[in-house]
């Protein structure tokens, strides 16, 4: 199982807490297009004839390509790759772009999954995170996108903003529930250093982000998704059951990925690499006939670490087997690492696996580093 990853680099506008790589300026799309399509060609090796489970087309804002840009695209992997009859096809869109003529243009060119950043249906939140929709759009985009036949969706939403009360928080879950969606992606608002959120919070004006009002409606929204039926099989991501997004439980399983674009990531065991995030300069070296990207060889302690993060954020946690075979040791440092939280509660060994308790959720990331050679 493998996946492919299309780094779209490209916003309307910048959104004020938003670290990923793009522009606001569309002047350099066609070569970027141009330029995914050589790096396809350059990397068509990279998987080694492994079938390709899904494609993923991220950004940036990946609802900004055209017909044509997608045909190729597409067009282009399917030609360089075995890709799977059912495979998970995923195009991120904002709410301002989903419209009935694009919805048609994405299903004809096999898009099957699509992946909204609504963030909010209140209007103060957008506006606070600077979004290009608005909250009329924010509500009409999912009905818009079942009556073109997407069954396969999924919401971002983002809890914790200082215009987020408790009452809004609550408001945003029964409308989703409402929506009859599959899949809801839910990430506390972080100020990441750089961003227009990040400046405006050091230059008082707005307030700093609220920790422990982000942890109350993180616990609230694991109660409402569990009591809905939904499945929290990763921090962020809940479901229905069988309705996982594939592409993003790929990479919590260790399955290789090649990244295409700008920015974007590639993995295969024992390798990791990225390109460079800059779009100038990623056109030029492709037109050079270089990939502009950095590689690290993991070693088994990297491999471990890797192991021990990702796989603590989902409800399968880490397989005892899995460790064994990186080797005893590994095993022996993760149980002796683990006693703390076993004793606490915090983590849960199974008879397969050590898995967080739901108490620890809010915590994955600290205590897997805990946990780390």
């Amino acid at each position: 199982m493998a996946g492919i990853y299309l780094h779209i680099p490209f916003c309307k506008q910048a959104c004020h807490y938003c670290n990923f790589h793009f522009s606001t300026s569309l002047r350099l799309k066609e070569p970027l297009v141009d330029a995914l399509l050589k790096e396809l060609d350059m990397q068509a090796n990279f998987l080694g004839g492994e079938t390709v489970e899904s494609v993923y087309f991220g950004g940036g804002t990946p609802s900004l390509l055209g017909a044509n840009d997608l045909s190729l695209l597409l067009d282009k992997i399917r030609s360089l790759h075995r890709l799977s009859p059912n495979a998970e096809i995923t195009l991120e869109a904002n709410p301002d772009d989903v419209k009935p003529d694009k919805l048609q243009v994405w299903k004809d060119q096999g898009i099957n999954r699509l992946s909204i950043g609504i963030q909010s249906f209140h209007e103060k939140d957008l506006q606070f995170m600077n979004r290009a929709h608005n909250a009329r759009e924010a509500l009409e985009c999912t009905q818009l996108a079942r009556k073109a036949g997407f069954e396969l969706l999924t919401i971002d939403l983002i809890y914790g903003s200082p215009t987020t009360s408790q009452k809004d928080w609550e408001e945003n879950l029964r409308i989703f529930k409402e929506l009859d969606i599959p899949h809801l992606s839910a990430y506390a608002l972080t100020v990441e250093p750089g961003t227009a959120l990040d400046h405006f919070i050091k230059k008082g004006k707005t307030g700093e982000v609220d920790d422990k009002k982000a942890a109350l409606q993180f616990e609230y929204h694991i109660e409402r998704m569990e009591a809905w039926g939904y499945e929290h099989y990763e921090i962020s991501n809940f479901s229905l059951p069988g309705k996982y997004a594939r592409h993003n439980t790929s990479y919590w399983f260790g399955a290789p990925y090649l990244g295409i674009g700008p920015a974007a990531h590639s993995f295969k065991p024992g390798l990791r690499q990225w390109n460079i995030a800059h779009n100038p300069k990623y056109i030029q070296a492709i037109a050079a006939n270089q990939i502009p990207a950095e590689k690290e060889i993991l070693s088994t302690d990297d491999q471990y670490n890797e192991y021990v993060l990702t796989r603590l954020r989902t409800q399968w946690g880490c397989d005892i087997t899995d460790l064994q075979k990186m080797g005893a040791s590994y095993l022996q440092h993760f149980k002796q690492q683990a006693i703390p939280y076993l004793e606490s509660k915090q983590l849960l060994q199974t008879e397969k696996a050590f898995v967080l308790s739901k108490d620890a959720k809010f915590l994955a990331d600290g205590v897997a580093a805990d946990l780390f050679i």
